[in-house]
């Protein structure tokens, strides 16, 4: 049985100071969520689809559907990362009357909502999109002007305890490696994703939450209730029971607590975007400045 007593540590391109509040809703949101089983191709909304596929999307709509069924609503991880990410919203000052809650297709954004919604947001879903960047710039074309940008994806921290222990087993068991773990973008790659994508003001959060399982097979079973587990397109079907085996143990033997239970880390990156509008502020033209950091520094330093 996992434990869900789990610590979080924080750093932030644009950090706030937050508080513990009750949420007033008073915006309306017009909640629309899209499964990939409505598409044979849970990235058709591409308009020129990559040749470059990462992830089987058929296996990741089964492990979608399994989660649906198997995840509890009071999930604390889930929640903890829902609660972040609406936290960020109702530091917005304005209201957005109409919003988006993005699930596993964009076919639906590319057809029928382009500039039609203020608001579009997708809590640990975009990060299993085989063209993400392709994915983003759909979701600015959705947005009306001044339109806000709201994602929480898994970065490229998350499992890096499993990550190393299976790569261990495997070399050991099998004198070799393969793809385990799922790819996921670094936070250095949000930012550049955010402005390819053409967002005006973006910004990026980055939280860190430590989950501590009794067992390996705990943390393997909550990412298949989470619907997070391996779906990549090359892969090896059977790992053998020796190299699971080795892994669980080698777990354990590098990272187990004293009190017996194991920790794994899911990095959360929040990343957030406007759509442009006049009304936004903009930076000055390069050499407009009229004050220079040597005048700056020798102020300050006669102040000294």
């Amino acid at each position: 049985m996992r434990r869900f007593l789990f610590s979080q540590t924080s750093c932030s391109l644009l950090r706030r100071q937050r508080r513990p509040k009750d949420i007033p809703h008073r915006w309306f949101i017009s909640s629309t969520s899209f499964s990939t089983a409505e598409y044979e191709d849970g990235d058709a909304f591409q308009s020129s689809p990559s040749k470059v596929k990462i992830f089987d999307r058929h296996l990741k709509r089964t492990q979608r559907d399994r989660a649906a069924w198997l995840l509890r609503p009071n999930d604390s991880f889930v929640h903890a990362v829902a609660e972040n990410l609406v936290d960020r919203l109702e530091d917005c000052k304005k209201t957005f009357p109409t919003a988006l809650c993005l699930g596993g297709s964009l076919q639906a954004v590319r057809q029928m909502l382009r500039g039609r919604v203020d608001l579009v947001i997708s809590c640990l879903g975009l990060h299993w999109t085989n063209d993400l960047p392709g994915a983003m710039i759909q979701c600015k074309l959705a947005l009306k002007p001044d339109g806000l940008f709201l994602a929480a994806i898994l970065g490229g921290e998350t499992l890096k305890e499993l990550r190393i222990a299976c790569t261990v087993a495997q070399m050991d068991r099998e004198g070799g490696i393969s793809p385990r773990v799922s790819p996921l973008a670094q936070v250095r790659d949000a930012g550049n994703l955010l402005t390819r994508a053409g967002f005006a003001l973006p910004g990026v959060d980055v939280d860190e939450y430590v989950v501590r399982y009794n067992s390996a097979l705990d943390l393997i079973e909550h990412l298949r209730a989470m619907g997070e587990t391996n779906a990549l397109l090359q892969r090896t079907n059977i790992l053998k029971r020796e190299t699971a085996l080795a892994t669980a143990a080698i777990y354990d033997s590098m990272f187990a607590a004293e009190d017996g239970t194991i920790p794994a880390t899911f990095q959360v990156i929040y990343m957030t975007g406007w759509r442009e509008h006049p009304s936004q502020q903009k930076s000055k033209r390069r050499g407009s400045a009229t004050i220079s950091f040597k005048d700056i520094q020798k102020q300050f330093g006669n102040g000294s």
